[in-house]
């Protein structure tokens, strides 16, 4: 929390837009060879020949979906990227080409978005995507971003959610809900900060979580995995918004029901302790948390054997018929219908 009190700040006027945009895009590399033209002209050009092009965007907005009393700059540009990159993850697709546009007032100043665009050339370096373009605005009041990605696939690797059958499996990669309870640690020790500016948090408990909430990953290596096991799920979604909404968005899309089984939820350790510490019942943080952007799918009954024992996998229920409803079964084997609480409803 140490700051340097007399840090150099170069406004953005001095640099003008074009000025701007050169400057903070000069050290991106051209990864994809289906990247003809990126930056620099009046629109990029790519060229997928006979792949399908997928399409994602997504909205941050300072104050809604970050908070920069915790974020640093240059971990927003990246979780930034990682978000739209999970959802090309999630069509069982590459992601190849991002455009990346923000809005910021003038309390930021260039070294800010120097940090901020750092980030985002970290992941772009990570994930292989080329950054072709975007804009660069004023705002009223605080920082929005916006990011496309543009990636891409063989037609008949493509996932959508609504593929789903009655007799699937349902799997999750990683474990789930650290995310949010990363969050609910920057929180608390926000609060401590604003009452005492001289304490200094120690964060060493809590390292896996707090990484969790500010560097998610992108799980691109899911594809390769399954690719290599032979499995193509039938269903798939990545998940941002917490896992009870992401299943129901799959049992709607497919015309399913499903039971999820409580005692199949793959937990850090940590998670449980701090869950513990926080008293939360860790259950509900786990299928309403949110923004752990691992990859929940289907697969057919008899992908079974291909799977089990699988580290990077956790079979956490199985889909039913549409008639017979979506629940959690608990561990003391009752039924509860799930609801989709989900990230804003739990952090209200």
């Amino acid at each position: 929390m140490i700051e340097d009190k007399n840090p150099q700040r170069t406004s953005i006027a001095q640099l003008g837009e074009f000025g701007l945009i050169e400057h903070l895009t000069k050290n991106f590399q051209i990864n994809q060879t289906s990247t003809l033209k990126g930056i620099g002209d009046d629109a990029a050009v790519l060229n997928f020949k006979d792949k399908k092009t997928i399409v994602s965007t997504d909205l941050l907005i300072e104050g809604v979906h970050f908070d920069l009393a915790y974020m640093p700059l240059k971990h927003l540009g990246y979780k930034a990227v990682v978000v739209n990159v999970s959802d090309i993850c999630a069509m069982n697709a590459k992601a190849t080409q991002i455009t990346v546009s923000i809005a910021v007032s003038n309390r930021f100043p260039l070294e800010a978005l120097e940090e901020l665009y750092e980030g985002i050339a970290l992941a772009a370096n990570e994930y292989k995507v080329d950054l072709i373009g975007g804009d660069t605005t004023s705002s009223q009041k605080g920082m929005i971003i916006s990011i496309t990605v543009i990636g891409e696939a063989d037609e008949n690797e493509i996932v959508y959610r609504n593929g789903a059958k009655a007799t699937d499996l349902l799997v999750v990669t990683g474990d789930i809900g650290a995310a949010y309870m990363g969050l609910q640690v920057l929180e608390r020790e926000k609060q401590v900060f604003q009452v005492n500016p001289n304490s200094q948090p120690d964060l060493d408990a809590y390292t896996y979580l707090i990484e969790r909430q500010l560097k998610p990953e992108a799980r691109k290596d899911v594809r390769t995995l399954l690719h290599a096991l032979e499995i193509k799920p039938t269903s798939m979604i990545d998940i941002s918004d917490g896992l009870s909404s992401e299943i129901i968005h799959l049992c709607k899309q497919s015309k399913v029901g499903c039971n999820l089984y409580e005692d199949k939820l793959p937990l850090d350790p940590q998670f449980i302790n701090v869950c513990e510490e926080f008293d939360i019942d860790s259950t509900t943080v786990a299928i309403n948390g949110g923004e752990d952007y691992e990859l929940l799918f289907t697969i057919p009954i008899d992908n079974f054997e291909k799977i089990k024992g699988n580290p990077n996998f956790t079979i956490i229920g199985h889909m039913t018929e549409e008639t017979e409803g979506i629940h959690l079964v608990t561990r003391a084997n009752t039924k509860i219908p799930l609801k989709a609480r989900g990230w804003n409803a739990l952090s209200e």
